[in-house]
């Protein structure tokens, strides 16, 4: 029997991860509903708490690991509520910055103090440092994977 044909050691892991993101994914969707958010719109407003300047659009999709096309559309869903605006970048007026409103500060004060209290629960009976060790093999897990994917070859239409 060749060994490619059977799972590894790490298999369980991988598919205990699988789960875990799927069934975090799945809670955070029914979190952020009570804001009548998504949480991809969540991820983009919590990215921009921290930013009075704004971010790019190109910005925000390196930092959420998502195509450009999916930052237009989830900008233009919060510029609709007036939770962000754009703003024309001064040395490109091709390119925009994407802002926090008043509105969007407000909604984030009212929900971050939720989410971190709801990001101790999940992660109770796990210490701080044993959840500092998950974190670290997690970005080494991330970067494995970004090194393979890079490997695969292209598919063609």
């Amino acid at each position: 029997m060749n060994d490619d044909a059977s799972p590894g050691p790490h298999y369980p892991a991988l598919l205990q991860l699988l789960r875990t993101a799927e069934t975090i994914w799945n809670s955070s969707r029914l979190f952020f509903a009570r804001w009548d958010l998504s949480p991809a719109q969540f991820n983009l407003l919590n990215l921009l708490t921290d930013q009075p300047e704004g971010l790019s659009q190109s910005d925000l999709s390196r930092e959420l690991l998502t195509h450009r096309s999916n930052i237009t559309g989830l900008v233009d869903r919060l510029e609709k509520r007036e939770l962000v605006r754009r703003r024309e970048l001064a040395d490109d007026r091709r390119a925009w910055r994407v802002v926090l409103t008043r509105s969007g500060r407000e909604l984030m004060e009212e929900i971050l103090p939720h989410y971190y209290r709801a990001a101790e629960v999940v992660w109770g009976g796990v210490s701080a440092r044993r959840a500092k060790e998950v974190a670290a093999v997690l970005q080494i897990v991330a970067e494995n994977t970004e090194r393979a994917s890079r490997s695969l070859p292209e598919v063609r239409a």
